[in-house]
């Protein structure tokens, strides 16, 4: 895949069938959107185009906008990557951007600029300045500027009607499994590990303690998971459990992400780390003691072992 910064203007944009959207997670239904354009231009011998931006539009018309991401813009350059698509195109999304009208966006940026002659839109997405028009208008635009505009359908997984937003809400409710039927894969978060209280330590659970504040990605809901962890520099993927929560047997006020990784006591403070949430195994709660809690724990951790040994064993079957 090729991937054009549109203040680039060394790198040349070839006619394309197109589709533009933010396309946070890159999930089964943005997928399925992109399979639609790539089908449509090969039919028609011409590139395929994701037209995506840097920042999400509010980030930019709410000075008091908190994203809540599913992925950063590298992750999702990646995933889209892993799509098969011909090109992505990485606009700097800024004021002036969002004072352009349909019609002035797709004459000066989707003709001018990019060469789209075929656009694909999803069956929810609006665009332009305070998304004023629909479909409708953007097909007449179309029909003026010579680019053809198609509606695409929405994907639905198991009657479910596959969106960002319907991500998110899953993963508020810690329905792991659900989002990640709803993406394709694990929903995977970054962060730095940094020093935390040292309380998992103390009971045998030595812990790399995550700050993500730094990527805006959506945190799941309390309660400890089973995930997979790859730290920066390293392609190995490591088994693990991870407790998201305000630490209440300890009192703590404030959320903290902390992580178990298995058979695993390297110094890693300071570096970035990945972590792939595969299972919810609990809710937060709290214990009357740390003795308690430490019980709690080595039954969690024997619970995510065995979860992580059934996928392998299933996995060699196949």
């Amino acid at each position: 895949m090729k991937t054009i910064r549109l203040d680039d203007f060394t790198q040349s944009v070839e006619p394309c069938v197109a589709t533009i959207g933010f396309f946070d997670g890159v999930h089964k239904g943005h997928q399925f959107l992109i399979r639609h354009v790539m089908d449509v231009a090969k039919a028609a011998g011409l590139q395929s185009t994701v037209i995506t931006f840097d920042k999400h539009p509010r980030q930019v018309l709410q000075e008091d906008y908190i994203p809540e991401m599913l992925s950063t813009l590298d992750s999702k350059l990646l995933l889209l990557s892993k799509t098969g698509v011909d090109n992505s195109v990485v606009l700097r999304f800024n004021k002036e951007m969002a004072e352009l009208s349909a019609r002035e966006f797709m004459a000066q940026v989707l003709r001018d600029r990019l060469h789209v002659k075929k656009l694909i839109i999803g069956y929810d997405n609006r665009f332009g300045h305070n998304r004023e028009e629909g479909f409708d208008d953007y097909v007449r635009f179309g029909e003026e500027l010579g680019i053809e505009v198609i509606k695409n359908e929405a994907f639905l997984l198991n009657g479910i009607n596959v969106s960002s937003s319907v991500v998110r809400a899953f993963l508020k409710e810690g329905e792991i499994e659900m989002a990640n039927s709803c993406l394709g894969y694990p929903y995977t978060i970054i962060g730095k590990v940094v020093k935390g209280f040292q309380e998992g330590r103390k009971m045998g659970f030595p812990t790399a303690n995550l700050d993500v504040s730094e990527f805006g990605m959506l945190v799941p809901a309390p309660g400890v998971y089973a995930v997979k962890t790859r730290l920066e520099g390293s392609v190995t993927m490591k088994q693990g459990m991870m407790n998201i929560g305000k630490r209440p047997t300890f009192d703590g006020e404030k959320i903290t992400l902390e992580t178990n990784i298995f058979d695993f006591s390297d110094d890693i403070y300071d570096k970035l780390m990945l972590v792939s949430f595969e299972h919810r195994i609990r809710s937060e709660r709290k214990f009357e003691s740390p003795e308690q809690l430490k019980e709690q724990l080595t039954i969690d951790r024997q619970i995510v072992k065995e979860q992580f040994k059934k996928e392998s064993d299933e996995r060699v079957k196949e």
